[in-house]
């Protein structure tokens, strides 16, 4: 590596140690008292406290008694709840807070530090945890477990897999052809996507991201809204390149998730054995039941051509293949409640500071389909069922998503009842009081 990139590195280095880590002091123990506690699947406790040691939750009871002193803490959170940290199943670190084509005119510097600023604010919107589905998360993601800077539990897929003219083949339609044992175009460079075509070669970049640290891996299964090139009725990827990512997951103990919108994309994935079908808008009833039959997840976003809709060039490619997309999000979510499918959330909100800020309005957005108990759940406790579906890649091992003696003490103090109004879920900023990840106050604005 030549002086002037490790200066670099080194610089950046320094700059996220300084400017990003905000947590308190852990106390050795601290105690919540007086809150409602909705403890993560479908109970609304009260009259009882919970007292956190370290890193966990060591008891729930009533009238538990501690020494307050320098190193314990006693919270009043009266006519507040205690809900665990909210997770996103579906995030892009790395591109939360940039719009795409920014990514190909910075150095991997700036965007490491614009992922480490996403990451942050991710967290203090109250998700404790996000499952990232593509981007370079890995050195953000062991700063933030080294307690260097701030920011969610990761839980990381690293590169894209794609096929040539798949949804992470980031190159224009009028690029031109490349030679075989071609050189690496700058995003395979910079680790955001790996272009694979054949069975050996998606066998390599599954293998290598898995090398790298991925809990699980993500495939372009389908065509995509933003891509340049391919339309949403594609299947990407044939059925024994698809099988073969599969296949070498497994062989690590994880699983495949995969991106795709269409039903032939859906459908094509299911037939390889995929786990985790990423978006799932344009799905029919045929394909619905296919999904309960595999026992696969569903991971959906509430997409919708609304007041958050991507703003796209009228008229433009990218607009009309959003359009059919959203078109089908309604239904999507009936089919799923229909049949009973295990349905994750995820935001997948990307492009700007100012939309990834409407996460938790994202989430909210969910009681068009679900009771607040369902989409606080869905968010929790059942996130964290396809978190560890990853087995002994999972980095964070224990019990989350769930208010219980011994869970990791993920939590969020709520000021009000989210499970009678879920709008306060989308204004983190004043309805937030404390945000707690593994035992470590990152907020705390409590009278």
């Amino acid at each position: 590596m030549k002086k002037q990139s490790i200066n670099l590195w080194m610089f950046t280095l320094m700059i996220l140690i300084s400017g990003f880590s905000y947590a308190q002091t852990p106390k050795n123990q601290i105690l919540i008292t007086n809150a409602k506690i909705f403890d993560g699947t479908n109970k609304l406790v009260e009259g009882k406290d919970v007292l956190i040691q370290g890193n966990k939750i060591v008891q729930i009871a009533a009238g538990i008694m501690i020494t307050q002193d320098e190193h314990s803490q006693i919270i009043d959170a009266t006519g507040m709840t205690l809900i665990p940290g909210l997770t996103d199943a579906h995030w892009h670190t790395m591109h939360a807070h940039i719009a795409s084509m920014q990514i190909f005119v910075n150095d991997i510097g700036y965007l490491t530090l614009v992922g480490a600023e996403a990451a942050e604010a991710a967290l203090m919107r109250g998700f404790t945890s996000v499952r990232d589905v593509g981007g370079p998360v890995f050195g953000i993601k062991k700063m933030i477990d080294e307690g260097r800077i701030s920011g969610p539990r990761i839980y990381p897929s690293g590169a894209y897999i794609t096929q040539t003219s798949g949804h992470g083949d980031f190159r224009f339609p009028t690029a031109m052809t490349r030679k075989d044992g071609r050189e690496l175009l700058d995003g395979e460079l910079m680790g955001w996507t790996k272009i694979a075509d054949g069975v050996p070669q998606v066998i390599r970049r599954v293998r290598e991201n898995l090398m790298s640290g991925a809990t699980q891996i993500k495939v372009m299964a389908g065509g995509g809204v933003a891509s340049l090139s391919d339309p949403l009725d594609v299947r990407q990827y044939t059925l024994d390149e698809m099988k073969a990512a599969v296949e070498v997951a497994a062989t690590w103990n994880t699983y495949v998730c995969v991106h795709a919108y269409s039903d032939v994309a859906v459908r094509g994935a299911l037939e390889a054995g995929v786990q985790s079908i990423e978006h799932g808008q344009m799905i029919t009833e045929e394909t619905a039941k296919l999904i309960k039959e595999k026992d696969a997840w569903l991971c959906l976003q509430p997409l919708l051509n609304d007041e958050d809709a991507i703003p796209f060039p009228d008229g433009s490619f990218e607009q009309q293949k959003f359009l059919a997309m959203t078109a089908g999000t309604e239904k999507a979510y009936g089919l799923a409640k229909k049949y009973d499918l295990k349905v994750a959330f995820g935001s997948d909100l990307q492009n700007g500071a100012a939309i990834a800020a409407t996460q938790g309005k994202a989430l909210a957005k969910l009681k068009r389909w679900y009771e607040p108990w369902e989409v606080l759940k869905m968010a929790t406790s059942t996130n964290y069922e396809l978190f560890k579906m990853c087995g002994p890649r999972d980095p964070y091992p224990g019990k989350n998503g769930v208010i219980e003696e011994d869970a990791l003490a993920d939590l969020i103090i709520v000021d009000g009842n989210p499970l009678e109004n879920l709008d306060l879920i989308a204004d983190p900023e004043n309805n937030f009081k404390v945000i707690m990840k593994d035992g470590k106050i990152y907020k705390n604005i409590i009278d």
